[in-house]
């Protein structure tokens, strides 16, 4: 007899939207939606993007004010952690699954644009966008395809886009992107690269 494989669940990932200190600053709350995954009490996690990052033990879990062992993907909660210090991250950073993400600032990405009554503008090369992944807002600049002056409004390319600072991706994640102050469009990581 044949058994079914097992899936394995998905590693967690919590985008971080706040930050507290505890305690005169003994512990720190990291506060978010679980995008995906699970975590339990006892469970190490990594904190990954921007200028920070570090690991540390899950002590307490908060799920809107109730102290809980475990939570799962969809939960809006609190984690609080042994060996983490309040600088160590912030809004944009990701917590993570120790080794299942990495912070990087290149990438290719394959976007759309928005209409030009809905905001959206050509993109020239070397145009600079702010990007929105997971919590984080970064300035980066893209690059397009040879060949290809610009993309227009409703426009689709597959572009190389720089970071100004790393963020915690993965191929397929999604992202929105703003273009002179204006919503311009979305986009999906295809390839990550190194620079």
């Amino acid at each position: 007899m044949i058994l079914p494989e097992l899936q394995q669940p998905p590693p967690f990932l919590m985008p971080i939207s706040d930050v507290f200190s505890l305690h005169q600053g003994r512990a720190v709350l990291w506060a978010g939606a679980i995008e995906r995954g699970e975590v339990r009490k006892g469970d190490e996690v990594e904190i990954v993007g921007l200028d920070g990052g570090g690991c540390g033990v899950v002590t307490d879990i908060d799920a809107l004010g109730t102290r809980v062992n475990q939570a799962g993907a969809g939960m809006h909660v609190g984690l609080v952690m042994r060996g983490a210090r309040v600088h160590d991250g912030r809004r944009g950073h990701v917590l993570v699954a120790p080794g299942s993400m990495g912070a990087h600032t290149y990438f290719t990405a394959d976007i759309k644009l928005l209409s030009e009554e809905e905001g959206g503008r050509d993109i020239l090369p070397g145009d600079r966008l702010l990007f929105h992944v997971h919590t984080a807002a970064v300035w980066g600049a893209v690059t397009l395809p040879h060949g290809l002056d610009a993309v227009p409004p409703l426009g689709q390319a597959t572009v190389a886009v720089t970071l100004d600072k790393p963020l915690g991706l993965e191929e397929g994640r999604r992202f929105a992107f703003r273009h002179h102050g204006r919503a311009a469009g979305t986009g999906t990581v295809t390839r990550l690269l190194a620079q």
